[in-house]
């Protein structure tokens, strides 16, 4: 999947209701692609805003001049300079030295503290820095207590603070042996790649007001089975706090797979269907009634392809409708498993034979994961894709809570209802729609600022769902009704 498609050519077809302005009418007799037919009339729900008519083409958020802005500062130089600093501390492989000043996952995580720190000093007081730690008890892969730490960087939003947005990149690597805990384990592509993202990220949105809090988050423990992101995410659990999304940035360093396959121009973001968090019976009603392919980390995958300006990010965003690869899982899983929604952003082809290898040399060249093998243009543009996503639902409101669709009676009509968000610049809500074989939102309809709107389409044919937007212009999320 790449970004949004456009709402192809509808035929005419006749309606049952006389739309609401003469201008929608002509819309919808110039509209194209197969709409449902319309059934008998049904009275609009109490209190429900009544809108007739199919809606617009739903098109991509446009890039304002401030992201542009942020994106160009995005600094590729930078980028290098963080990937070949981790991968000089020889291994940070979670089991090795905390102490040493030079070697080890200790001086890597001091590094980055101090690195953060200065990011922060720039924000006005609106970024924090902190090192998140715990023991760690005897596990798997874990032959002795151990502590795990991660460099957590919090920037605090101005008027919606308590709505948070997590990014993530792992600090931890690991050699051909995964409990092999001294031999050199550079780890540039996996995954100082993307720590060098979350870095980044964090100095050029530390200078700007967000409406949202955003946590950039270098983590501990991953190659040992995602310890620091599962401590993380219970943790924040346990705060109360309300994740709206999460991104894990895992490999995202190369863009040449090990048979000389290159795609420079792409990134794929895994996300799942049917919720990891849902009780069987939640996962038997939503894929009895179709919404197999309408999580919410589905909805925020879409989110990022709507927003993903190719002409300032450079990249287009490839949605695999998977929670991971095959054999391998990320940091986006623990937040996945406490019930939110979350992606996982990485290459489109994986060099295995640098990947997870000792530092070798054959035949006169050197192997193993080191940063002359990875593509800085290449991380510089997923940095972007990143940023385009998290300023956009920084500046956003949040997403719709309690969607529902009421089906309690036989009708053409659907009625649609949601929570008022509590956005001070909250302008309205659109409904969207789309055919059920359609991956993306095809068509919008602006219904104002309302809690509850009838449509008139059958909820029998079509899928449906509800964002917010605000006085700017940006947009939440699409919830998808349950």
């Amino acid at each position: 999947m790449t970004s949004s498609q456009p709402a192809g050519a509808e035929p005419t077809r006749s309606t049952r209701r006389t739309f609401l302005t003469a201008s929608a009418a002509t819309a919808t007799a110039a509209a194209a692609a197969a709409v449902p037919l319309i059934g008998a009339p049904a009275a609009a729900a109490p209190g429900a805003h009544r809108i007739d008519g199919p809606g617009k083409p739903a098109k991509p958020q446009h890039p304002d001049n401030e992201l542009k802005r942020l994106l160009a500062e995005v600094d590729k130089a930078r980028i290098e300079a963080i990937v070949r600093r981790l991968a000089a501390f020889g291994t940070r492989h979670t089991l090795s030295s905390q102490t040493d000043p030079e070697r080890g996952i200790g001086a890597a995580r001091d590094w980055i503290y101090q690195e953060m720190l200065g990011y922060a000093a720039a924000s006005g007081g609106r970024m924090t820095v902190e090192l998140q730690s715990y023991l760690q008890g005897r596990a798997s892969r874990i032959p002795v207590p151990t502590q795990i730490t991660n460099v957590i960087a919090t920037l605090r939003g101005d008027t919606d603070p308590n709505r948070v947005y997590v990014i993530t990149g792992h600090y931890d690597s690991r050699a051909s042996n995964v409990d092999d805990a001294v031999s050199d384990a550079p780890g540039a592509d996996d995954d100082a790649s993307g720590v060098a993202v979350i870095m980044e990220l964090a100095r050029v949105l530390a200078t700007r007001p967000t409406k949202a809090t955003i946590i950039f988050a270098a983590v501990a423990g991953e190659e040992q089975g995602l310890y620091g992101s599962t401590h993380m995410a219970k943790q924040l659990k346990a705060a109360g706090v309300d994740v709206q999304g999460m991104f894990s940035n895992d490999i995202v360093g190369s863009s040449t797979a090990d048979d000389g396959a290159r795609d420079n121009r792409t990134v794929r973001l895994f996300a799942e269907g049917v919720p990891t968090s849902e009780t069987p019976q939640q996962a038997t009603t939503r894929l009895s009634t179709g919404g197999e392919n309408d999580g919410a980390s589905r909805q925020l995958a879409r989110f990022v392809t709507d927003v993903n300006a190719h002409s300032v990010t450079g990249m287009q965003v490839r949605v695999i409708y998977r929670r991971d690869r095959y054999l391998r899982g990320s940091d986006h899983i623990p937040f996945l498993q406490e019930g939110w929604p979350a992606g996982r952003f990485t290459e489109p082809n994986e060099d295995f034979a640098h990947q997870h290898q000792n530092v070798r040399v054959v035949d006169g060249k050197q192997y193993g994961d080191l940063p002359e093998f990875c593509d800085f243009d290449y991380i510089t543009r997923a940095a972007r894709v990143n940023g385009a996503a998290m300023w956009s639902l920084a500046q956003a409101p949040g997403t719709p809570k309690n969607a529902t669709m009421v089906t309690s009676g036989l009708t053409n009509d659907t009625t649609l209802r949601w929570q008022r968000g509590t956005e001070e610049d909250l302008a309205g809500y659109e409904v969207l729609w789309r055919e059920t074989t359609e991956p993306d939102w095809t068509h919008v309809i602006e219904v104002g600022d309302v809690t509850t709107a009838t449509v008139d389409l059958s909820k029998d044919n079509v899928f449906f769902g509800v964002r917010a937007v605000n006085r700017d212009g940006y947009r939440s999320p699409v919830a998808f009704p349950r």
